[in-house]
């Protein structure tokens, strides 16, 4: 693609003053009054130094005060550049005493370069609204103005074209997430007319669409904000199915049509689509070094959750499984590949360039901002069997390269690596401009700049000048222009009005098919389909005839939705050589009966080469519902010893798992001739199937095979199974010494602690009996939860508390007792000392491996570090290190339980549903029945013990910190 890194442009300042932006926007002065403002010196010069591909130059295209802190863009037909900001965001976590913030609420500004010298130079507000919280997304589409503001996608109609909002519609509600990262995107709208839109996993979501169609979505997650305390997995809409975590979703431009379009993300911030209809995202992680970028197929699990949403990663991690793999569940069946594993990060905004300003290396760049590593992103997709591969570069960057790691939750004072970019979008006029939300930090629901600094930069090639093109919408001529313009947004309003003219523009689309860029030919190709007969007979030839199959696949998507034709469609995809083109076939199957797809499902199969996991992940959508037969009609052809099927028909019994296939399975498991990764794989598709008789083949694979890797592997999923799936299916015997009553001496001593008739001092005394041990100091800690314990008894026992010998009792008495004494380290002062790197292995070794992982060596209890060195810098270390709690990963807050039987019970929350699994600071899990269960309560603390629950010194902070910025993973 011609990437070169190195290439450095000076930067230089807008000079625009707040009194200038005063008058832009018609105000006094646009903070709030309560808000001290800083001295503000705008016009000072900036130097940041970034890396561009050789040719291309990068300008400051605008900045604060014409913005404050920019969360999404959109461009409209005019050329301008509309932005949501994020001025109050989070204000339960950043006070708005020491941060810029608007008593009226966040707003959306429009800035403009009305002379054409590549420079802002006008900027006003479209509107400014008290239920608009840190808005995450906007679309301009012809007069209306979509706000994603969570739990609301709200529409802003400008009727007269004055630029102010004359109606304001909450078009769809009910997202979770509110003032939540993990919450409503933005809305894109398609090649094919539909609006696509996405919302992260901070759920539930019940939202019903303007014809009463229901979608009802949720999983384990919670937190982030004090206002996602609630969730639940495992609910079905109205299309019968269950839908987990982060959500891509489709509609008609009415409102009606929702849809599900992918589903069990973690936190995709954008979805992008490109002219041939492939929808594209990247997602973030539990700062475990594995965020990806992916294409998303349609219908696509992308396996952040299990099925269902009930369990985490965490819980579902194997035996020896890598972090990557297990994070996104890529070995388990019915989840897409997981795509570009781009390493630690913040990924941001997402969009598809396909304009010809740079040349045709360029075109079809997928550009992925990452807030976190300070970079743009890019790809040049090329397909690769059923799905893409994805070559990533660093395009932009304030650094010579993408950062390894970036400032979580404390001030990084090199200011190149401020550079946060929100999102990236695409001029009419052809140029890249990137919003920057210019910041110290990023993550945690936090911000440390005060200002609420922005910034805008335009990205454009050297000796060439961009021009905004003037877009007349009511003539043929103005309607085209939109309709082939890089602005996506601006394209649909092209769309739009060359449709509502009907066949009678079919001659002049149809010239668009001679354009020598693809992406325009896709246009034209999604429109003509729209056109009546005329208009379907020539996407139906080019189905048949095209050579170049990307646009077969955008004929074969444009024409799938006739419901009367689809079969004569189908059949012709479905003998296309491309594998791609036949993977939409089996896609377009899922919901259909078995008498219509039957047949293309067979033959759909015949062209799977056993090893392309895209392909035989779209083969498992289209035998959804239709598993029993699929498997029966094609295992005709297979040898009757299932010890010989072929790899493909061994792949997609994985896949569909059936029923009717358990001992088929089975013999396959305890068949000697059979490779371990073939009997492996008979295993896990037997674990997936539940029913009492792949319970029992199980048991029996496990006392008859002679391979010691198959019984320990059937050894973990019965362990498994049994608090989850297969909960129900078995009467399991209760393992020797298991339950979770209390034993009899410390429930006496509980009840002299709680009995206000005995003496203060018998009282105290049965407390510090019961802080000694671990049982009875786990009740104390829940006891003093639930303010059943006086100070003065807090007081008395607080010493004995903190000297358990269970680090989990040291550690989760800090929330309720008071520790006297406690060293206060300085990290300035850390950074100072003379750091060992030997010295601090040692240090890992001895204080760290009981909870922490390095690569093959420590224990699965708390986060991976064997990555850590790319997600952090040596100040953040020290101090995620030093206050554990500030910001607590996602699976490993921990949970308090108290069981009926009066127990109290701390740990991760692996799973919930038909059991709840915790797994305590050995790493031993806790299987508890959910009709044991009498409250479940989120502990502010976490379980990590601080610096000084370790007994560590400032030299041993400074040796520790500094091996651990050794730990990287080379392969990213």
């Amino acid at each position: 693609m011609g990437f070169i890194k190195g290439v450095k442009v000076k930067l230089l300042s807008l000079g625009i003053s707040t009194a200038m932006v005063c008058s832009f926007i018609g105000c006094t002065d646009p903070r709030n009054a309560n808000y001290t403002v800083p001295e503000l010196n705008f016009e000072t010069n900036i130097e940041n130094d970034f890396s561009v591909p050789q040719g291309w130059q990068i300008t400051l295209w605008a900045e604060s005060p014409s913005l404050y802190n920019p969360t999404n863009m959109d461009v409209d037909e005019k050329g301008r550049i509309w932005v949501t900001e994020a001025v109050n965001y989070r204000d339960f976590n950043n006070d708005p005493k020491h941060h810029l913030n608007f008593d009226k609420g966040d707003r959306v500004m429009i800035l403009e370069d009305t002379d054409g010298d590549g420079i802002s130079d006008t900027t006003k507000v479209f509107v400014q609204d008290k239920d608009l919280v840190a808005p995450l997304g906007i679309a301009v589409v012809g007069n209306k103005v979509f706000v994603s503001c969570a739990p609301t996608l709200y529409v802003y109609t400008d009727e007269n074209g004055d630029d102010v909002p004359d109606k304001k519609e909450a078009f769809l509600t009910g997202f979770g997430g509110f003032d939540h990262d993990h919450s409503l995107h933005s809305l894109v709208v398609g090649p094919d007319g539909k609006w696509y839109f996405n919302t992260g996993n901070a759920g539930p979501h019940n939202v019903t669409d303007k014809a009463g169609w229901h979608l009802r979505s949720g999983s384990v997650y919670t937190g982030g904000t004090p206002y996602n305390d609630k969730n639940e997995p495992a609910q079905v809409s109205d299309d019968g199915r269950i839908w987990v975590g982060g959500l891509a979703l489709r509609m008609g431009n009415d409102g009606t049509g929702l849809e599900v379009v992918g589903h069990n993300f973690r936190n995709s911030y954008e979805v992008a689509l490109d002219s041939y209809g492939n929808m594209w995202q990247n997602d973030n992680d539990d700062q475990v070094v594995t965020c990806r970028v992916s294409w998303l197929m349609e219908g696509g699990n992308a396996g952040y959750f299990n099925a269902n949403g009930k369990r985490t990663w965490q819980a579902d991690r194997k035996p020896d499984q890598d972090i990557f793999s297990a994070h996104w569940h890529q070995d388990d069946p019915g989840v897409m590949p997981a795509g570009d594993n781009s390493g630690a990060g913040s990924p941001t905004g997402v969009v598809v360039y396909e304009g010809d300003a740079f040349g045709p290396d360029f075109r079809g760049m997928l550009l992925s901002a990452d807030a976190g590593r300070n970079v743009i992103f890019a790809y040049q997709p090329s397909p690769q069997g059923a799905g893409f591969d994805l070559n990533r570069h660093d395009l932009i960057t304030s650094t010579q390269e993408s950062t390894e790691g970036y400032v979580w939750n404390d001030i990084d004072e090199d200011k190149r690596k401020w550079f946060r970019p929100s999102d990236v979008a695409v001029g009419t006029d052809g140029a890249i401009y990137i919003a920057d939300w210019y910041d110290p930090v990023v993550g945690g629901h936090q911000m440390k700049d005060t200002l609420g600094y922005g910034r805008i930069y335009r990205i454009s090639p050297k000796g060439k000048e961009l021009k905004t093109p003037k877009i007349d919408l009511t003539t043929m001529e103005g309607q085209v222009s939109a309709l082939l313009n890089p602005a996506i947004n601006v394209r649909s309003q092209g769309y739009e009005k060359l449709l509502a003219q009907g066949e009678q523009v079919v001659d002049e689309i149809k010239k668009i098919l001679d354009s020598d860029n693809p992406y325009h030919q896709s246009r034209a190709i999604w429109l003509l389909a729209k056109l009546g007969s005329k208009g379907k007979a020539i996407v139906k030839k080019t189905l048949k005839n095209e050579p170049d199959p990307r646009l077969r696949i955008v004929a074969y998507r444009a024409l799938k939705d006739d419901s009367e034709s689809f079969l004569d469609y189908a059949s012709i995809a479905a003998n296309d050589p491309s594998p791609q083109v036949r993977r939409e076939v089996a896609i377009s199957l899922r919901d259909r009966s078995w008498k219509e797809s039957g047949h293309l499902i067979k033959e759909l199969f015949n062209g799977y080469d056993g090893k392309d996991a895209w392909y035989l992940e779209a083969l498992g959508m289209a035998a959804d519902g239709k598993e029993e037969m699929t498997y029966q009609e094609i295992h005709n052809d297979q040898p009757q010893d299932p010890s010989k099927w072929s790899e493909a028909f061994a792949s997609l019994v994985w896949r569909i798992h059936p029923k009717s296939a358990i001992n088929a399975l089975k013999e396959r498991a305890l068949a000697q001739s059979l490779s371990p990764n073939q009997k492996k794989q008979a295993v896990d598709a037997i674990a997936f199937i539940n029913d009492r008789i792949a319970v029992a083949a199980m048991i029996d694979i496990q006392k008859m095979s002679a391979d010691n890797a198959v019984q320990e592997l059937t050894k973990w999923w019965l362990n498994f199974r049994k608090s989850n799936d297969w909960h129900a299916l078995w009467d399991w015997q209760a393992e020797s010494g298991e339950g979770y009553g209390i034993p009899e001496k410390i429930a006496s001593l509980q009840e002299i602690l709680l009995n206000k008739e005995a003496t203060l001092a018998k009282r105290i005394e049965a407390g510090k009996e019961m802080a000694g041990n671990l049982i009875g100091g786990r009740l104390l800690i829940n006891l003093a939860a639930k303010n059943q314990l006086s100070n003065e008894i807090i007081n008395e026992i607080s010493d004995n508390i903190f000297n358990n010998p269970e680090l989990e009792i040291r550690t989760l008495a800090s929330e309720h007792f008071k520790k006297t004494g406690g060293k206060q380290f300085s990290i300035p002062a850390i950074l100072k000392l003379k750091e060992d790197t030997a010295q601090g292995e040692n240090v890992f070794l001895t204080k760290c491996i009981s909870c922490h992982k390095n690569g093959t060596t420590g224990n699965d209890i708390g986060p991976d570090l064997s990555s850590i060195g790319e997600k952090f810098d040596k100040t953040a270390l020290l101090d995620a290190i030093i206050n554990p709690n500030a910001s607590i990963v996602f699976g490993y807050e921990p949970i308090m339980i108290k069981t009926k039987s009066g127990q109290a019970l701390y740990g991760f929350l692996l799973s919930e549903g038909e059991t709840t699994v915790l797994k305590d600071m050995t790493g031993k899990q806790m299987v508890i029945d959910a009709d044991d269960i009498e409250s479940k309560e989120k502990m502010k603390m976490g379980i990590m013990p601080n610096a000084v629950s370790l007994g560590l010194t400032e030299q041993d902070l400074a040796n520790l910190s500094a091996y651990l910025l050794t730990l990287k993973n080379s392969n990213l």
